[in-house]
């Protein structure tokens, strides 16, 4: 599973590598305490935002995950990250996750966009035979995005974690495997070219 650094391009987002040079342009968003409210992450200062590029930057050295900033074509802004994680190269699996977007451009074209050139990139470019996403059994609209783009919920697992504030997490595991993803496709290609955001 080829994992280097690449920039995924769509009509209303760029998917760039991550990097610490980004760090500036991701406080400017990402320091709203709204967006860590039901999070595993919790990024309140400079030095949280830049230990979160770190931990990512790591992770892609260890040939587990491969990040990327968010960037919305329009104005050119970095607006949030996302990335592949858990890559098991033995097994073809990648989790899609750790995804955030500043406020201001959620419920836009955005993240279903990047949701679909993440996944081309992982059937088709990658050799994936499953992507998997995983949310807090709390978070409605996570889960109704998953559902939406195409994703089969597979279970809860209870108890799964605890959140920065002491909550015990049950997490929702959903999927796409292979033998989905042409008509997944299909559906997100349809959904992205209507600018679907709800």
């Amino acid at each position: 599973m080829d994992i280097s650094p690449l920039t995924l391009h769509g009509n209303a987002v760029t998917l760039a590598p991550l990097s610490l040079t980004q760090l500036d342009a991701l406080c400017e968003v990402g320091l709203d305490p709204g967006l860590w409210k039901i999070t595993m992450t919790l990024i309140r200062s400079r030095d949280e935002m830049k230990a979160y590029i770190e931990t990512a930057l790591t992770w892609y050295e260890q040939r587990t995950a491969l990040p990327f900033a968010i960037i919305d074509k329009k104005s050119g802004n970095i607006v949030g990250s996302t990335r592949f994680a858990n890559i098991d190269h033995a097994n073809r699996r990648a989790e899609i996750g750790w995804t955030w977007i500043a406020r201001p451009w959620q419920r836009s074209a955005l993240n279903t966009e990047a949701k679909y050139l993440l996944l081309t990139h992982a059937f088709e470019r990658m050799g994936c035979i499953r992507v998997e996403f995983k949310t807090d059994s709390i978070n409605e609209q996570s889960r109704r995005a998953l559902v939406r783009i195409g994703a089969r919920e597979e279970g809860i697992m209870r108890n799964h974690m605890i959140t920065p504030t002491g909550r015990i997490r049950h997490s929702v595991y959903y999927s796409i495997i292979e033998e989905e993803w042409a008509g997944v496709k299909q559906k997100l290609a349809r959904m992205v070219q209507r600018n679907d955001t709800k």
